[in-house]
């Protein structure tokens, strides 16, 4: 908003006429230092083997792995990366308050076929100097990751442009369900939900189960592609991820699907229950495109993996 180049109006009269302070024009954030870089990690790595663990007990498995932080760095530590133990919801789930609630539909709900039910959660995605957030969108029958996006900040809106794509590319599902989280009850997610006709499901409290094939999805992609690379920029970790998961979709066994990949599963099921449907068939034999898929949202340099807004 503020023009530094206009020869009208200098910096300070733009800023007062905007009501901000001009120092407040001039501040650029300083990002995580690297020891702080290294603690997320850890706690990354940790909260995947025990998602019980809360800030003391997060204290006290890093303490005895030698680093003797108070439980005052890993509360803020844990809150920046949106992780909280699972009896309280993760912060990246934090309702907001004046955000419509809708009811849980899932309970003995049989989910059968593709597009019934879809599922999306966020992660946090560690670098070498900074950290990103990444939101995936399952379909709950098949394991399928339909679409996804990353972003330097927890905004509604890279969460809604995953969800159009995935609309856009595989048509509605009957259910959304999601935690209560604010960027899953925005206006932008809940009314594109709306004008597609699908019914919004929310978790209620107690229900952190509800979403563990997406936090299977999260461990799997952390172990096998995340903590094996040791990316530079937001470039590089959206074409890691797109990577992986086009193996994961196409190539990887999955346990839960008799040893078929996703995709595959996913598509076979679906001419099984929509034979009407032929379009999409191709995609069993011809691999998806990720060219367009996965995109980030904000920027994706390195000034925004350490949680700087590039200009």
């Amino acid at each position: 908003m503020v023009e530094p180049a206009n020869p009208d109006l200098s910096i300070g009269k733009q800023c007062k006429l905007l009501s901000i302070s001009r120092s407040s024009f001039y501040y650029r954030p300083k990002g995580e230092t690297a020891l702080n870089l290294m603690l997320m990690r850890k706690i990354d790595e940790q909260f995947l083997e025990a998602p019980f663990f809360g800030v003391r007990q997060m204290t006290w498995h890093l303490r005895n792995e030698g680093h003797l932080e108070n439980e005052k760095r890993i509360r803020r530590l844990m809150r920046l990366m949106g992780l909280m133990p699972i009896y309280q919801k993760p912060n990246t789930s934090k309702a907001a308050k004046e955000h419509k609630t809708y009811p849980y539909l899932l309970r003995g709900l049989r989910v059968d076929r593709p597009n019934q039910v879809w599922a999306s959660d966020i992660t946090y995605l560690p670098m070498r100097r900074g950290f990103l957030y990444l939101v995936a969108i399952m379909d709950w029958h098949t394991r399928k990751v339909l679409a996804w996006r990353i972003s330097n900040t927890l905004e509604a809106e890279f969460c809604a442009e995953a969800l159009n794509e995935a609309i856009a590319r595989f048509g509605p599902p009957e259910i959304m369900n999601t935690d209560q989280g604010s960027q899953f009850t925005s206006f932008a997610w809940t009314e594109r939900l709306r004008r597609s006709g699908v019914r919004i499901s929310l978790d209620g409290k107690g229900r952190f189960l509800d979403n563990i094939f997406v936090e299977r999805l999260w461990r799997s992609l952390k172990y096998e592609c995340v903590y094996l690379h040791a990316w530079e920029t937001g470039s590089e970790a959206k074409a890691g991820v797109a990577k992986w998961i086009e193996f994961y979709n196409r190539r990887r066994p999955h346990s839960a699907l008799g040893g078929k990949p996703p995709a595959v599963v996913y598509w076979l099921r679906k001419d099984e229950t929509q034979p009407d449907q032929q379009e999409q068939r191709v995609a069993q034999i011809t691999p998806e495109t990720v060219q367009g898929s996965g995109s980030s949202s904000n920027c994706l340099s390195r000034d925004c993996a350490t949680g700087r807004q590039s200009m």
